[in-house]
């Protein structure tokens, strides 16, 4: 079957790449499983573009500082100033010009600030790549890349552009900066649906996301503008331009008061040539004089040094603001549409409950730092007494720290991470159980292992232990895998017991209910001697531990924003790319309410403009 027609390569078009075959990929972007040709490179490049984000260019200085007098008020005080100059009014020409110059001065300044900040998107981009021309590697600047070039990929990779991906092994890629979701997806070369959402485009990877594991070659799609980041930036630059309630306000005070100066002072002059007879000379200067009085040369000051402090104040909060009068905009304020992943929450994965031994452990604390207790009902469960007051939940943390391919290392007192966020949450659980992952990792020498792979699902480790010279098999993975290769469980009492399927299932989609990711984690030991680890030895008869769930967990400082916001008659409402589920849970912890909806992107896509109207009033 012929794939379908396309537009040129690398056209900036709904076509579904993700709805391709690999295979039709590479044959619409008239490209080979071996590379283009450099002189295939050079001539696309020519006929597309650097891979570059399209960048407008700042306003020049003198533009920047001209647009700062821009302003019906200052016209009229710029106007009196020439006036009063002419009338030799010094102290006066002087103060006024003072006020117009603070004015722009202050403007100038704060817009050269917001200016530099909003650049940062521009660094989205990967510097380099790892390109294959001519069937051979070659590193190359990403600016140089084309569509149809087949690139390498590995962990810890910046994507270089939009890539269709034609082989990966293990493959994990971390699309937070673009869709919110905080954990890295397992990715595939199988197409997708033509509908299907960012989220969901399984065998795409998109510029400026981060591969967190595995490897991969794929072929590029698109570059530049025509990438998805590229996309967000073209539709920045599309906002339209609106002004402020207080300018708005000022301008027609402004143009209210200019039209009765001047219908005064003409009156004046009209009646004191026309009706007294007077000099017109000597009219013309006192009606100058009426209008030089009237102007109220001090209210742009004050609006001018009103706004600095407020900008001022902001700045001392960390928040940039552009122009000045868009500080009296917040004042204004009826609804905060806000982004989740990194603004909301931490974008820290985090363990906050264990279900085990027919028991469900809460887990306090937020982020990778070890500070939490594991709690039972009301009661705190003390690290030192852990493995005699709860031997299965002492178990699953080992099993938590050992089969684990991240580090957790603290610097200035602050917790960072090196590989999987999900790792990293199982880690921290581990510390704040009281176990060392670092020294347990060399108590328990590590055999051999099983990576994680898209197709299974789990991960697998070989650990010795004990003087005996047994070993244990530790395994995590999808609760669904790991429940289909279980054949007991681990009782209160540290015993074994037959499997509860149904139990444990009901288990999982209660924590799905509540947004969390779930994982299970279960172990088996091997007989004395056993120094290699294959599928066969974990495919069936395993012990389960039990399951933890798993969730970025709200900022305290947010969950506190949004409840000040909900007083002062501010409604919140969250812009994210995870599914549904996890949104909804997400809001209701950070109390914006119990059972919201969340609508998705292909819901809205169907809306007309009434039925969003009405969506928008409701939704948050």
């Amino acid at each position: 079957m012929p794939p379908p027609a396309t537009p040129p390569i690398g056209a900036d078009s709904p076509t579904p790449w993700h709805a391709l075959g690999a295979d039709e990929t590479l044959h619409a972007l008239d490209a080979r499983l071996h590379g283009l040709s450099q002189a295939q490179a050079r001539e696309r490049l020519a006929r597309h573009g650097p891979n570059r984000l399209a960048e407008t260019p700042p306003p020049g200085l003198l533009r920047r500082l001209a647009r700062q007098f821009d302003n019906l008020l200052l016209y009229v005080l710029m106007a009196a100033a020439v006036v009063t100059a002419a009338m030799g009014h010094w102290v006066d020409t002087g103060v006024i010009l003072a006020v117009v110059v603070l004015n722009a001065v202050i403007g100038f300044v704060q817009e050269g600030k917001a200016e530099k900040a909003l650049q940062a998107i521009r660094h989205l981009l990967s510097p380099h790549a790892v390109v294959l021309r001519d069937g051979r590697q070659h590193d190359i600047d990403a600016a140089d890349l084309v569509p149809g070039d087949v690139v390498l990929l590995a962990s810890g990779d910046s994507l270089p552009a939009d890539v269709r991906l034609l082989q990966a092994r293990n493959l994990r890629v971390d699309e937070s900066a673009l869709t919110g979701e905080s954990v890295p997806v397992d990715k595939r070369v199988d197409a997708v649906a033509a509908d299907a959402a960012i989220g969901d485009r399984l065998c795409m990877g998109y510029a400026g996301t981060l591969v967190t594991q595995g490897q991969a070659r794929a072929v590029v799609v698109a570059t530049g503008a025509a990438t998805e980041i590229g996309r967000i930036g073209k539709m920045l630059e599309s906002v339209e331009q609106d002004t402020t309630p207080l300018l708005r306000k000022m301008a027609g005070f402004g143009k209210t008061l200019t039209f009765v100066i001047l219908a005064a002072a003409a009156a004046l002059f009209a009646f004191g040539t026309g009706v007294r007879g007077m000099p017109a000379g000597e009219v013309f200067m006192a009606a100058v004089g009426l209008a030089v009085a009237a102007i109220p040369e001090g209210l742009p000051a004050i609006m001018t040094i009103t706004l600095a402090i407020g900008v001022q104040r902001m700045a001392q909060r960390h928040a940039v603001i552009r122009r000045l009068p868009a500080v009296e905009t917040l004042g204004s304020v009826t609804v905060i549409c806000s982004d989740k992943t990194g603004t909301l929450t931490r974008n820290e994965m985090t363990v906050q409950q264990v279900v085990c031994a027919g028991q469900r452990i809460d887990v306090d604390g937020a982020g990778y730092a070890p500070d939490g207790t594991l709690r039972l009902g009301g009661e705190v469960l003390e690290p030192a007494r852990l493995a005699g007051r709860a031997p299965a939940l002492a178990a699953l943390v080992e099993v938590a720290a050992l089969a684990n391919d991240a580090s957790l290392h603290e610097q200035d007192g602050r917790w960072t991470l090196a590989g999987d966020p999900t790792e990293g949450a199982l880690l921290t659980l581990a510390m704040k159980a009281g176990l060392n992952p670092a020294e347990l990792k060399v108590e328990r020498g590590r055999l051999d292992s099983i990576p994680f792979e898209s197709e299974h699902r789990f991960m697998a480790t070989l650990n010795a232990c004990g003087d005996d010279g047994a070993a244990v098999a530790m395994v995590k993975g999808a609760p669904e895998r790991v429940l289909g290769m279980c054949a007991t469980e681990a009782g209160s009492g540290g015993d074994e017991q037959p499997l509860d399927t149904a139990r444990w299932h009901a288990e999982v989609e209660a924590q799905a209910r509540a947004g969390r990711r779930v994982l299970a984690l279960a172990r088996r030991r091997l007989p004395p001697g056993k120094r290699d680890l294959d599928h066969g030895d974990v495919a069936e008869g395993l012990t389960l531990l039990g399951l933890v769930g798993i969730i970025d967990p709200p900022r305290d400082e947010a969950i506190r924003a949004v409840a000040q916001c909900r007083d002062a008659g501010i409604r919140v409402t969250m812009i994210t790319g995870d599914h549904g589920v996890t949104a909804s849970a997400i809001a209701a912890q950070l109390g914006m309410g119990e059972g919201l909806k969340a609508v998705t992107g292909p819901e809205l896509e169907a809306m007309d403009d009434a039925a969003m109207r009405e969506a928008v009033r409701d939704v948050r």
